[in-house]
C-alpha cells in the first residue's frame, strides 16, 4: 500500500495516521490532568466556572471517550465534530486574553486543532462502525 497517492483521495494509511496523531493529543491531555487533578481544577475554578470538579471530570472524558473513539475509527464523522467544538470551546474559555503571547497561541492551536477534525470529518464515511485500514471498508458494531 502506498502511504500518499496523486489522486483527490486520502489513502487508508494516511486517514489512519492523521486519527491517531491527533487522538494522542487528547490522551496525552487527559493523562496530564489526571496526574494532576489538584493543579487542573484550580485552574477551571480560577477562570470563575461553576462546578469545576465536574467541569474536570467532563474534561478528561471527553479527551478519554474522544481520544479512544478518534484512534479507533469509531463514530469518526461525529466523535471528529465532537471533539472540534471542544477544542474551540475550551480554547475561548481558557485562552482568551489575546495580548498576553502564549494565551495567544494556545488558543490558535486550538483552532488549528479544530480544523485538522473538522477535515477528518469531512473526509471519513458518515456511515456508522470502525473504519478498516484497507480499502475504506466499515465493519458494522
Amino acid at each position: 500500500m502506498k502511504p500518499l497517492n496523486t489522486s483527490n483521495h486520502p489513502t487508508p494509511a494516511v486517514m489512519v495516521l492523521g486519527r491517531l496523531m491527533i487522538a494522542t493529543l487528547f490522551l496525552v491531555s487527559a493523562a496530564a490532568k489526571v496526574m494532576a487533578p489538584g493543579a487542573t481544577i484550580e485552574f477551571i475554578a480560577s477562570t470563575g466556572l461553576p462546578f469545576a470538579i465536574l467541569g474536570f471530570l467532563i474534561a478528561v472524558a471527553v479527551e478519554v471517550g474522544g481520544g479512544l473513539l478518534l484512534a479507533c475509527g469509531i463514530q469518526t464523522r461525529s466523535v471528529a465534530i465532537a471533539l472540534a467544538v471542544f477544542s474551540v470551546a475550551t480554547g475561548l474559555v481558557f485562552h482568551h486574553d489575546l495580548e498576553n503571547q502564549m494565551q495567544l497561541m494556545e488558543l490558535l492551536k486550538n483552532i488549528a486543532i479544530a480544523g485538522g477534525l473538522l477535515h477528518i470529518a469531512a473526509i471519513e464515511e458518515p456511515a456508522g462502525g470502525i473504519q478498516r485500514a484497507t480499502h475504506g471498508k466499515r465493519w458494522k458494531l
